[in-house]
């Protein structure tokens, strides 16, 4: 069993295979943990594809399987894993989060209103909103 963080949430994958730079995945579990699935014209996360590196396909690809780690470093995003390679976290990179910050846009969101109504900071697109943020930290 490996568990996967990303930035959309945790994942316990079963199944996988690890290695140092590896992390092999059945195709349903990467898809559910992380949006990527394989089709002929490369890997893709809904309308996004990437095409396969030609000769090194099986580096990404292999029998019903998704290597994470070599996508996310053909995407060019930080893959590390911990020393046992039990845990394994996929993100976006620095000038990213960077470029994200920079914009002043605040990440798309949903939480409930005290009457329990889930409310997404994108149906107020186009208003004023006024955020307010805490952490203990």
């Amino acid at each position: 069993m490996v568990t996967l963080l990303t930035e959309s949430g945790e994942y316990a994958l079963a199944g996988t295979e690890v290695s140092t730079t590896a992390l092999w995945c059945p195709a349903h579990e990467a898809e559910a943990a992380t949006g990527w699935m394989a089709k002929p014209e490369g890997l893709c996360k809904g309308a996004v594809c990437v095409p396969l590196p030609a000769g090194h396909e099986r580096e990404l690809v292999d029998g019903g399987r998704i290597n994470l780690a070599a996508l996310w470093r053909q995407l060019g995003q930080p893959a590390v894993r911990s020393e046992r390679g039990h845990v394994w976290v996929l993100s976006e990179s620095g000038r990213e989060r960077t470029a994200a910050l920079a914009s002043l846009e605040a990440p798309d969101f949903a939480l409930p209103d005290p009457s329990g109504r889930m409310h997404r900071l994108s149906d107020y697109r186009g208003r004023k909103v006024f955020l307010v943020t805490w952490a203990s930290w």
